[in-house]
């Protein structure tokens, strides 16, 4: 078995204009109304909570590593109420991409804010890609 890590790196400036009423239909292919109700601090959603919803969702996507492929966020779950380690959840499209590269074990994910960022590693075990010589080739 080998690891296979994705991170990435979401600055909340980029989440802020998502919150607008005539931009919420972005913030809604991107995340889940359970992930959405999820980030809800005080009745208001917090800015720090879903960038970093965000930013888990495309760090699971990066251990795919299928290029070409649009990021399938919707079947890609992050639950994590605040105070808990977050869970991820594959289904669908993700789930599929999975098991084509060769994903062996549960995703773990990490996700952490600090002033205008919101950052989120997440690891896995690979298969080990069988190696198969090449027969020789007539000269």
């Amino acid at each position: 078995m080998s690891q296979r890590i994705g991170v990435d790196l979401v600055p909340l400036a980029r989440i802020r204009p998502l919150l607008a009423a005539e931009r919420r239909e972005v913030l809604e292919r991107m995340l889940r109304p359970d992930e959405i109700s999820n980030c809800r601090r005080g009745g208001r959603l917090d800015v720090p909570a879903l960038a970093g919803r965000i930013a888990a969702k495309e760090a699971v996507f990066k251990l795919l590593r299928e290029d070409g492929v649009p990021l399938p966020w919707l079947s890609i779950g992050v639950s994590a109420k605040s105070g808990t380690w977050p869970k991820v959840a594959l289904e669908g499209e993700a789930l599929s991409l999975a098991q084509a590269s060769g994903i062996q074990s549960d995703i773990s994910v990490s996700i952490s804010h600090d002033g205008d960022y919101a950052v989120a590693a997440a690891v896995c075990e690979i298969a080990d890609p069988v190696y198969e010589p090449s027969p020789p080739t007539a000269d």
